[in-house]
């Protein structure tokens, strides 16, 4: 039943793209690897591209409602909640991805469902003291960093949500590691903007109170972590099928520490932008800038939705040491990835004032901004899934140093640049940093297995046309 409602959804997305498109695709689809590969991807890209559409009708009822101030406003709140929530999963998010695809394919299920307990135990504390520690810092933080002490009690509503946030990342990591990619995108990827979007347009009927927003999306952040709870326990036996083995904490920790050191620093990465510029320039700069990122990652859409599937994959075959199904799928996922983002690139590089002013005429100042950013977005899309490739194979701490020395890159550019040249120069700082993300784990995938992700044979598909 799940096989056929999975290949349904499949089938309807390949339906609507453009008959050259589905060819390619579809041509990638020859053994079992690729079938999984292309199934998965296409049922994430399903889910997720209706998922982006939430998040962007939400976007659009702020901006159209309330304005860039607001905007940029609600920008700085989601910042805030972001950093404080990585910290507060401690890693443990991609390491239980990682252990859990690795446990699945060997039909333990105990040491899944070990792993996960022993995750939530250390999680769950740790975060209750992140948020107090975030509710009491909130006025100074407001105040010193930002030099905009209005912003302090938006800042302590965050605090709020920090722990279910976090479970909300957990628990779809988990169902990601079991290869349940529906429930992993629709709780990772629309849980979220559905009821916050429908909450905020019925709000409207009563009021539109400048906190309805904020207070709408914290409902709508425990409304999916709830349902995240409830579909994780649906697919995790109760009962240990085994007995006598354990998960030692130690060794998750060994994994899931580098890992939170890269995600974190990614994540600072992706928020330096907007601090920098809510502490140079004004919050409609943050909000217009905030648009122009979000509008840019369309091009990326299709990475994320193959790196649905193509993670855990990649755990299962370093874990059973098939290198070539480890290439296979690096450079399949590729293909799917290229041929998918060309589209959207097109669109935004000759209609960038047209895409941005679809959130009002004051957004159309940031159509620079919009080119630099999806360039550099689609320089990761056609990169493929190498961040992941390198954390799923033991690789985790060197793309930590990788990481590092792009947050660094990144922090220099962002203080040179945003002073003088404000949102055109933190999106010219993020389009290098972006770059330089997936330059160095390329080639390092060339030097630790012997292959580039990016095949222009298997892309192009030149073998089959000989």
């Amino acid at each position: 039943m799940k096989e056929q409602s999975d290949r349904h959804f499949s089938g309807i997305l390949l339906r609507v793209l453009p008959a050259p498109l589905r060819e390619r695709l579809s041509a990638g689809r020859g053994d079992a690897h690729k079938r999984e590969l292309v199934k998965g991807s296409l049922v994430s890209f399903l889910l997720k591209a209706f998922g982006m559409v939430l998040g962007y009708a939400f976007t659009m009822l702020i901006t159209r409602t309330y304005g860039a101030h607001t905007m940029g406003v609600f920008t700085l709140f989601i910042t805030v909640l972001n950093i404080v929530s990585i910290v507060g999963r401690l890693g443990f998010d991609t390491a239980l991805l990682k252990f859990i695809a690795e446990y699945s394919s060997r039909d333990r299920m105990d040491l899944a469902r070990d792993v996960y307990l022993k995750s939530i135990k250390a999680i769950i504390p740790f975060g209750l003291c992140l948020s107090l520690l975030l509710y009491l810092a909130s006025p100074h933080i407001a105040a010193r960093l930002f030099g905009k002490g209005y912003l302090g009690p938006y800042f302590q509503m965050a605090s709020f949500v920090v722990v279910p946030f976090s479970l909300l990342f957990i628990n779809a990591e988990s169902l990601r590691g079991l290869k349940k990619i529906k429930e992993y995108s629709f709780v990772q990827d629309m849980a979220i903007s559905l009821l916050a979007t429908a909450l905020l347009a019925l709000s409207f009927l009563f009021t539109r109170e400048v906190l309805m927003p904020f207070v709408v999306y914290l409902v709508s952040v425990f409304g999916a972590f709830a349902l995240s709870l409830f579909l994780w326990l649906r697919r995790i036996p109760p009962v240990p099928g085994h007995t006598g083995e354990k998960v030692e904490l130690k060794a998750v920790l060994h994994v899931s520490l580098p890992i939170l050191v890269s995600g974190s620093l990614y994540l600072f990465m992706g928020w330096v932008d907007k601090i920098i510029l809510g502490i140079y320039a004004s919050e409609s700069d943050v909000g217009i800038y905030n648009i122009a990122l979000k509008v840019s990652t369309l091009t990326s859409l299709s990475l994320l939705a193959v790196n649905s599937i193509a993670a855990p994959k990649f755990a299962q075959c370093y874990g059973s040491g098939d290198t070539e199904g480890l290439r296979t799928i690096a450079q399949q996922s590729t293909r799917l990835i290229f041929w998918s983002s060309v589209p959207v690139l097109a669109l935004f590089f000759f209609f960038p004032s047209f895409t941005l002013g679809l959130f009002g005429m004051e957004f159309r100042a940031g159509a620079p901004a919009l080119l630099l950013l999806t360039f550099g977005q689609f320089i990761n899309a056609v990169s493929g899934s190498v961040g992941y490739l390198l954390q799923m194979t033991g690789r985790q701490k060197v793309f930590q140093n990788v990481m590092l020395l792009t947050v660094i890159i990144n922090l220099t550019l962002n203080l040179t640049l945003v002073p003088r040249y404000g949102l055109n120069g933190a999106a010219f700082a993020t389009m290098c940093s972006v770059i330089l993300l997936n330059a160095i784990p390329f080639f390092l995938i060339r030097f630790y297995y012997g292959f580039f992700t990016f095949s222009p044979a298997v892309v192009f598909n030149l073998k089959k046309r000989r």
